[in-house]
């Protein structure tokens, strides 16, 4: 615990979280600032969001695959917090690597939204009813080998953007349907354009709809104003669907799906890979203690490796 003598002073020092500036990352950003309030003596008006451009926003004219893996989106933010220009940094942990930089970590995950895929469409009201051949909007390497894979006819058209620029494309017709993530259309209050898909039929990244806020491993004091808003029951399933996912060395060049739920002191974990082109899934389900979720999202990710050779992707 911080010592009284060296806690900060807010009101002279502002406390800074950083984010991307797209409308999810400060709604989730400011999530977390309102959170932070109610359980501290720390005023709103003593936190700080700072908005910071990442690679991934900078380049929105080539696919993600094209310009780096897992990172794209992290990597300035995490500079920024490596130089204490901000305090705390606010992710989603879809889009973080399976491996932070040196001096920096995450344990503080809020409470999980809906982790599901949310489809997309002006004209059709699920996936099932889109048309032969219809043109389907996705630069998500799962999402794209998912539909493949059930969908073979459809046809796959690059979709880069937010929420916001993603429903303007579909307006312009650039394409037919497109597919987001449930717990982003919640987070900004657009619940009327959630229309969930199974896990079973499109799994969802690992860790999806789960905020994750990163701080520096010596910092006391923020370990201290964070431990309130970590929900226990989220941080284990992302650390039994991120050791799945490092096992399998997932990046954005790698069609990965997971999830998982607790059943008392029990994990029920599902994972799958698929080949890029969709003509191919390899999937499996495990149950594990609750108390070793690591054991068991190493134990999935060994198995299923196991399964494909070297040429799989």
């Amino acid at each position: 615990m911080v010592s009284e003598l060296k806690k900060r002073d807010f009101k002279i020092r502002n406390l800074k979280i950083g984010t991307r500036g797209s409308p999810l990352a400060l709604a989730q950003a400011f999530e977390v600032k309102k959170k932070i309030s109610l359980s501290s003596d720390i005023l709103e008006d003593c936190i700080e969001i700072i908005t910071i451009n990442t690679k991934g926003d900078k380049i929105q004219d080539r696919p993600l695959t094209e310009i780096g893996g897992k990172g794209l989106f992290t990597e300035e933010i995490e500079n920024q917090l490596l130089s204490h220009e901000i305090d705390l940094a606010v992710h989603s942990m879809k889009d973080m690597p399976t491996i932070f930089p040196e001096g920096l970590e995450i344990k503080t995950f809020l409470k999980r939204e809906d982790f599901r895929d949310s489809f997309m469409s002006l004209k059709y009201e699920n996936l099932d009813d889109l048309p032969k051949g219809a043109t389907v909007g996705s630069s998500s390497l799962r999402r794209r080998a998912q539909l493949l894979h059930k969908r073979p006819d459809v046809r796959l058209v690059e979709f880069r953007g937010n929420v916001q620029t993603r429903l303007k494309k579909l307006e312009s017709g650039v394409a037919e349907a497109t597919f987001l993530a449930c717990a982003g259309l919640l987070r900004l209050g657009m619940n009327k354009l959630v229309r969930p898909i199974s896990p079973e039929i499109m799994m969802p990244a690992v860790a999806q709809g789960v905020i994750g806020v990163q701080q520096r491993v010596d910092d006391e004091e923020m370990t201290s104003i964070l431990s309130p808003l970590n929900d226990k029951g989220t941080e284990i399933q992302v650390m039994v669907e991120r050791a799945f996912l490092k096992v399998l060395d997932g990046s954005c060049r790698t069609p990965i799906g997971a999830y998982s739920k607790l059943e008392g002191s029990e994990i029920i974990f599902k994972g799958e890979i698929l080949r890029v082109n969709g003509s191919e899934v390899i999937s499996g389900s495990w149950k594990g203690s609750a108390l070793n979720p690591i054991e068991l999202g190493e134990r999935a990710g060994r198995e299923l490796k196991g399964k494909i050779g070297d040429s799989f992707f």
